[in-house]
């Protein structure tokens, strides 16, 4: 859980499903009239995902969605750094289904994925706290970053102000505050949401729960809410209440561990494997009531009303504070004198208790003369924390022509500062000082035996504590040091900058377009600039902190109840009843999951969107061609002879997400989109014999392995008919791969240690052009079918821009199937592939530490076995909707250099034709 996780913590004071829900109740003849407002609230930015944002779809459908979440740099004033600001790529995608009518199920999943350098403390700018990251360059010594250091002293006059060296010899006064910043390497968080309703005439009640998983944090949900209408279904009196239990296991920064004290968690630490993790536990209680009033003809008002008990471990474990100790026996007052202050890191400490309360009230006008709707919202929050928050929204939903709607919106929001924040503290004792007895003696520790106390006399003599004179000659004396008193510095103490006052203003766009054939697409971009001066009354004091960041989403949904009373309209039949299997009988049940491009629309017009998830899993012995490898083989061969292996994974774990959007145009042509969302993460051992530790070389000590995900490599792709006649069909493909994904990833710093660009097989693309050239037949006789097909990547590049190329790739497949029933089938698939070998290297630094870094240890030669079904919604409200599973098992591997074993692969989709 990196700390831009906890972004919201002051901004959202009541954030559960349920507790900010507008949905509007109406009749059906004020539907129509109305449809402006309540469908308006439905398609406003999706920049959050939180399923509070807006009112459930009342009608089946399914929704897709892509945010970018990108910061600008912060402000290091004099120290360059080339650490990239936070960037969060959010993969969303949801369903809403009706059963019997009465009962309503939806379900939502999203993927995000944090990267980026975070803010850990503010301090001086005096303390040089970004110390800045020197390398040698063909143009000389250069600096290449900037590295977190919180341990210096600080020069501060007899007023406690900073005071800055200048060339001439001088000291001013400089008052200046900076961000210390920390890098991160990518971290993904899966979160999933469900609810469970039932509605009755003038009543609905819904159950809902989720999940929240991620390294170092987890979270699970319940919660309950219904709804009961008055007055004509004009008045809706919502009610709601959810608990929440996490779970923190921080890997605390081990590049601020050196300077950190720490001892207030002492007993919540655990270290394993050098790294020290804090752990904590947390409970949110949360409860909503909310009014819903249908004024006239053109306009409602919406109010809630939010309450929420949190307790447990409230702290950011990876936010400190810095804090400038002062000797008080240093101090000579009436002095000019300046005076010099031990600037030292405590990790933070906040209240185990917080209450919050939030009030928020939306009105919505429909404006007939143009046929817009102008949303009004208004937030107030506050809590014992002394968070006291207003938010102002205006929204302007204007419908266009042929299906299109803009919105335009602002957003406007202020906060006051929690009453134990402060940038960084001042604390009037030593942070540390010789121990001195009660009879004001100082006291000495053999550093061999700590537990037994020294004294010495004026003639330098020593003694124990018994008072008989010692041989100090042959002790190991040092004077004893004790640290500074807890007790004397506040109880709680943040130097958050998000629980600082401040305000941010934010303007941006929505642009939606909605398809005759119930398809609607979405573009939105909101730009925010978060200033200190922009708070309510000014005096934010935390101008140090003034950032920009924009979010920008795409977005698609499918509503499948408008589809098939469209469609019902145009066949003139009840569509619900049509049973949609045999026009797929050369497609959805005749090809496995695990096959791409593997069926066509027949149809003129047709359309398809689908979801595709394919998961892979490396696990168990080293392999050396098709035999088990020993470590020692390893070491000494697995790298290079100058570079000696000295780790390996253990376990590598590969997730995709992929739209598949396909159009037919014509009979014989279909045209394909496939954007593909990544996640991979690997853990890794040490190698038995491996050579000692290199100096400088980043050693992946700790606990918490690598992750990393993002945007993948876009695909577009066409799919030509080659020939059919009754029971047999042959199509090619001709695709293209765009690299969309990133190859340069790189680790963090650690041990101020750089880490270097990811392993090969963890970045998130090819980095190249390529071309998908594919071949599939498929061929059916009554129950039974059966296909091949012969698929290839082909790298059009020599290189991409990390210095090299993935190998080219053969796969051929062929399978055979039986159709069970008009709606399920099974199949068996044997696959072989052939990988070639990495070509070229990384360009850039890389720390060589095992055999996944070298390119002759990728490719090779693969032998599987795939094991899948299919099904098809045949009839019913839900017909044209397809599901296939498949999972493959590796027969044998035979691969190049020495690779992890395979242990299998699923593939699962979903997709809709229409």
């Amino acid at each position: 859980m990196n700390a831009p996780h906890s972004a919201g913590l002051a901004q959202h004071s009541v954030d559960n499903p349920e507790s900010r829900d507008s949905k509007v109740s109406l009749t059906s003849s004020r539907k129509t009239t109305l449809q402006a407002l309540t469908s308006a609230a439905l398609v406003l930015p999706g920049l959050l995902l939180s399923p509070a944002q807006g009112a459930s779809p009342s009608n089946d459908s399914v929704s897709f969605q892509y945010n970018r979440y990108q910061e600008g740099k912060r402000n290091l004033y004099n120290v360059h750094s080339n650490l990239k600001p936070i960037m969060v790529d959010v993969v969303h995608g949801s369903g809403n289904f009706t059963f019997y009518d009465r009962v309503k199920f939806s379900f939502s999943y999203t993927q995000d994925t944090w990267s980026g350098a975070t803010p850990v403390t503010t301090a001086p700018l005096v303390a040089n706290g970004n110390r800045p990251i020197l390398q040698d360059s063909p143009q000389g010594v250069i600096t290449v970053g900037a590295s977190p250091l919180v341990q210096t002293q600080v020069l501060l006059d007899q007023n406690l102000n900073p005071l800055r060296l200048i060339p001439e010899g001088g000291k001013v006064i400089d008052p200046r505050t900076v961000l210390i910043l920390s890098s991160a390497s990518p971290e993904t968080r899966n979160q999933a949401n469900f609810r469970l309703g039932y509605e009755w005439n003038e009543a609905a009640v819904n159950a809902g729960g989720g999940f929240s998983l991620e390294n170092d944090y987890k979270s699970s949900y319940g919660n309950i809410s219904g709804r009961l209408d008055f007055n004509q279904k004009l008045t809706s009196l919502k009610f709601g209440a959810g608990y929440t239990s996490s779970e923190t296991s921080a890997i605390l920064d081990p590049d601020l561990l050196p300077y950190v004290t720490r001892t207030a968690y002492a007993n919540q630490i655990e270290r394993r494997s050098g790294s020290e993790i804090l752990r904590g536990d947390r409970q949110d209680w949360t409860a909503n009531l909310g009014l819903t009033q249908v004024l006239g003809k053109g306009s409602l008002i919406d109010t809630n009303i939010g309450y929420t008990h949190s307790s447990g471990f409230m702290e950011n474990p990876y936010k400190v504070m810095t804090v400038i100790f002062i000797n008080p026996d240093t101090l000579n007052p009436g002095s000019n004198s300046s005076i010099t202050g031990d600037a030292r890191a405590l990790l933070e400490q906040r209240p185990n208790i917080r209450n919050q309360l939030a009030l928020s009230s939306k009105y919505v006008q429909h404006i007939s003369p143009v046929d817009a709707a102008l949303h009004l919202n208004y937030q107030f929050s506050f809590d014992d924390w002394g968070v006291n928050a207003h938010t102002f929204e205006a929204d302007w939903v204007q419908p266009l022509s042929h299906g299109w709607t803009i919105t335009p919106r602002i957003r406007y929001y202020s906060q006051d500062s929690a009453d134990f924040y402060q940038p960084y503290l001042i604390s009037n004792q030593a942070f540390r000082k010789t121990a001195i007895d009660a009879s004001g003696r100082q006291v000495w520790v053999d550093v061999n035996d700590p537990n037994q106390q020294f004294f010495r006399n004026g003639n330098d003599n020593f003694f124990d504590a018994n008072g008989n004179l010692v041989d100090a000659t042959e002790l190991n004396l040092r004077p004893q040091l004790v640290s500074f008193d807890a007790a004397k510095l506040p109880q709680n103490f943040s130097s958050d900058h998000r629980l600082s006052g401040f305000g941010s203003l934010s303007g941006g766009v929505v642009l939606n377009k909605r398809f005759t054939k119930g398809v609607e697409l979405e573009a939105a971009f909101e730009y925010y600039a978060r200033a200190s001066s922009l708070k309510l009354g000014g005096n934010g004091q935390s101008s140090f902190a003034d950032f920009d960041f924009y979010v920008a989403n795409a977005a698609i949904k499918v509503d499948m109840e408008a589809i098939n009373s469209r469609m019902n309209k145009e066949t003139g039949h009840n569509h619900a009843n049509h049973d949609h299997g045999p026009r797929h009988a050369h497609g959805a049940h005749s090809v496995p999951a695990g096959i791409m491009f593997g069926h066509m629309l027949d149809n003129p017009g047709e359309l398809m969107v689908g979801y595709r998830f394919m998961y892979s899993r490396q696990a168990g012995d080293m392999l050396r061609g098709a035999h088990q490898a020993s470590d020692l083989s390893i070491v000494n061969e697995g790298c290079s002879d100058i570079t000696l292996c000295r780790f390996t994974h253990t376990e590598m774990n590969m997730k995709m997400h992929m739209l598949d959007i396909m159009y037919a145009p014509t009979r014989w042509l279909n045209l394909m989109i496939m954007p593909q969302f990544m996640d991979m993460d690997m853990n890794l051992r040490q190698l038995e014999g491996r050579p000692p530790p290199v100096p400088g070389v980043h050693e992946h000590t700790g606990t918490g392995g690598h992750t990393t995900g993002g945007v993948g490599d876009t695909i577009l792709s066409s799919l030509i008919k080659l020939y059919e006649i009754p029971g047999h069909r042959l199509h090619a493909g001709l695709g293209i791969s765009a690299p969309t994904g990133k190859v340069d990833l790189k680790m963090r710093r650690m041990f101020q240690v750089d880490g270097g660009l990811f392993h090969f097989d963890m970045q998130l693309g090819s980095g190249t052009w390529d071309f998908l050239p594919n071949l599939t037949y498929a061929g059916t006789s009554d129950r039974w079918y059966w296909g091949a097909q012969l698929y290839g990547v082909k790298r059009m590049e020599r290189s991409n821009e990390s210095g090299y190329r993935l190998g080219d790739i053969f796969q051929a497949s062929t399978w055979g199937g039986y159709q069970l029933s008009n709606w399920l089938a099974a199949s068996v698939r044997g696959i072989y592939t052939f990988r070639d070998r990495i070509h070229g290297d990384f360009n850039e630094f890389n720390a060589r530490i095992g055999p996944m870094d070298f390119p002759a240890n990728h490719g090779g030669q693969y032998w599987d076995i795939g094991i899948g079904v299919n099904a098809s919604v045949p009839s019913g409200k839900f017909s044209g909707n397809h599901f296939a599973f498949e999972w493959v098992q590796p027969l044998r591997d035979d691969v190049n250099g020495f690779q992890l074993e395979r242990e299998g692969a699923l593939s699962a989709t979903w997709h809709y034709s229409f």
